[in-house]
């Protein structure tokens, strides 16, 4: 990826998962590196620095907030503790970017997106749709009438987990479940292309025998009548699979959470173009770009808003299925 462009601050990972490894691998690729690890389990953190020269390990994860040298600590730990480490790290004036999804329901993220306005930090969800640079295209050319109006989306996100109701896929007290694991990434695909957040929702749903939804169709509508549907399971695989319906044309993207080409058809002539932007397996130097861009003050593309409406539609859906966690009770 060559962008000509430098990291300018000093990054903390709150978690040493397999996000956070692609996180540090990413900064690497940017010519910089993570400044330090945070990580419930110390031992875990002191193997994370050392395989990639990170400089510091904290004995305790309070530490990383109270560090003055730490400018963007980036959050990886399951959804369910975000709005914990969301709390301290905003109150101690520190920007985030904070993993998918972002807090467990709305309420939680109103209260984060308060403490990060009243402390002039900046607070950002790491969703790769909004950072992937073919959806940057796809949504000029959309905006520039190339493909007429936008009529509906059909969305497939399926994946096939093994029907272990310990692991945290379908692990009520791990915030389990496939709306907020991966229901999030079609919400926010829809979210990207709709000219309004939708305002009508219905909605079916299978829940496994923890009580976390294993598999939802959702239907879906704005106030300017544009339709989507998405349909997800933790318990058979689908394509993840995005089709954009235009009255001019029709769009195919497939791997679309980080997704790099769509297949453009045009429905007059049957004329199919290809286009391909971006790397898949850059994903996370453009969420690192974009949150330091921002700060910088160059151009905002953090997109909270849309995290807030995929957000308010994910708690309202759950709220109609009346499926919570433990935390909510």
């Amino acid at each position: 990826m060559d962008t000509g462009k430098q990291i300018q601050y000093k990054w903390a990972t709150l978690g040493t998962g397999v996000i956070a490894n692609e996180l540090a691998q990413a900064l690497q690729a940017l010519g910089g590196n993570l400044y330090s690890v945070a990580n419930r389990t110390h031992e875990k953190g002191l193997a994370f620095a050392q395989k990639y020269g990170i400089e510091k390990v904290y004995e305790k994860i309070e530490d990383v907030f109270a560090d003055p040298e730490v400018d963007i600590i980036y959050i990886s730990t399951p959804h369910n503790t975000h709005i914990n480490y969301l709390r301290q790290a905003l109150a101690a004036g520190k920007h985030v970017l904070c993993e998918k999804s972002i807090t467990l329901n709305s309420q939680e993220l109103e209260e984060a997106i308060q403490l990060a306005e009243e402390n002039h930090v900046l607070l950002a969800e790491a969703m790769t749709i909004f950072h992937m640079p073919i959806y940057r295209q796809l949504k000029s050319m959309a905006d520039s009438g190339a493909f007429g109006e936008l009529k509906m989306i059909q969305m497939n996100f399926g994946s096939y987990k093994e029907y272990d109701m310990n692991n945290r896929f379908f692990n009520r007290d791990l915030a389990g479940g496939a709306l907020l694991d991966i229901g999030v990434y079609a919400l926010s695909f829809v979210r990207w292309f709709m000219s309004s957040s939708p305002d009508q929702l219905a909605s079916q749903v299978k829940f496994a025998p923890t009580g976390v939804d294993e598999q939802v169709g959702i239907l879906l509508t704005n106030p300017d009548g544009q339709m989507a549907t998405v349909t997800l399971s933790l318990h058979a695989k689908q394509p993840k699979r995005g089709l954009l319906a235009y009255d001019k044309a029709y769009i195919e993207l497939y791997e679309y959470p980080r997704g790099q080409k769509a297949v453009i058809t045009y429905t007059d002539t049957g004329k199919q173009e290809t286009i391909e932007v971006g790397a898949t397996d850059q994903a996370l130097q453009y969420e690192v770009l974009d949150m330091e861009a921002s700060i910088a003050g160059a151009k905002n593309h953090t997109y909270l808003n849309y995290s807030r409406d995929v957000m308010r539609m994910m708690t309202d859906l759950r709220e109609e299925w009346g499926m919570t966690y433990p935390e909510e009770e």
